[in-house]
């Protein structure tokens, strides 16, 4: 069913205030690739290492505002709106429909930003994309970090499956909203990033973003930072943890203790994106 004119301005008016908190100088992009035109939120110096950065499902790339307000001044700031997700890019041409479209499609757009190698800070979703495609093009990738990563090392919780259940049936701004009260509850998840998730979910009603197997990590070359949500109710983090330490032994995986999945990236502490830049490099 597509969504009507009322969600579509509505997604639109979140969509531009959240943007707004964007630092001045941020530069709206829209790159084309074979898929269609990608949109990209970018700040930073030109000369600056590049970060593309990849939204959780239905965040869209708004999100990171302060991570570019963080990260921006060193490093080039590239967040997507992840083609067949929530947002501004633009399917066109041939559809994504598999893990490998994915890749092509994310090989395709950093061949159109001009670039080599990039660095990925990914979460949720987004950090299933940047683990699998680091393991497709590791030679594109210089160093990555995770933000409580699903998909990536555990599988989610089941009564996290069964509480999402009706928001994924029949997606309504009301229904999403009370969905992130709840996984959100006793953090101070920023309220206008809430409301754009909570209208994006019945603008973008009938997407399907392109989902597959949990990708076997233990190849990965890449320096690997994982910050983990202590009170995530998307998975246990103390499994992750262990998990993530087991299969990539080289990475640095750490657990913020006060945050929750949803609370994530727009709760990140400012001393946590100094461990973040210090990574980075």
């Amino acid at each position: 069913m597509s969504p009507s004119a009322d969600a579509e301005a509505a997604f639109h008016a979140a969509y531009d205030a959240l943007l707004a908190r964007w630092p001045a100088g941020t530069e709206e992009l829209d790159v084309p690739t074979p898929y269609g035109t990608t949109r990209v939120h970018a700040f930073g110096p030109g000369g600056g290492s590049p970060v593309l950065l990849l939204h959780g499902g239905g965040a869209t790339g708004t999100v990171w505002f302060r991570t570019a307000e963080a990260l921006g001044t060193r490093h080039r700031i590239l967040a997507v709106d992840i083609l067949g997700d929530a947002g501004r890019s633009v399917p066109a041409g041939p559809a994504l429909r598999t893990p490998a479209d994915l890749m092509a499609w994310l090989d395709a757009l950093i061949d159109a930003l001009g670039l080599d190698r990039v660095h990925l800070l990914a979460h949720s979703y987004g950090a299933w994309i940047a683990l699998t495609y680091a393991l497709h093009s590791p030679h594109r990738v210089d160093r990555m970090v995770l933000l409580d990563p699903t998909q990536c090392f555990a599988g989610f919780r089941p009564g996290f499956l069964l509480r999402s259940l009706p928001l994924l049936v029949r997606p309504t701004a009301e229904r999403a909203l009370a969905f992130l009260d709840r996984e959100t509850a006793g953090t101070d998840t920023d309220p206008e990033w809430k409301r754009l998730y909570a209208v994006a979910a019945e603008a973008s009603a009938g997407r399907r973003p392109v989902v597959g197997r949990r990708p076997d990590p233990s190849p990965l070359r890449a320096p690997l930072l994982v910050l983990l949500a202590g009170r995530s109710a998307v998975h246990r983090a103390a499994a992750v943890e262990a998990r993530a330490r087991r299969a990539v032994p080289h990475a640095h995986v750490e657990t913020l203790p006060q945050l929750t999945h949803f609370a994530l990236p727009t709760e990140i502490p400012a001393e946590t994106y100094d461990r973040i830049a210090a990574f980075l490099g």
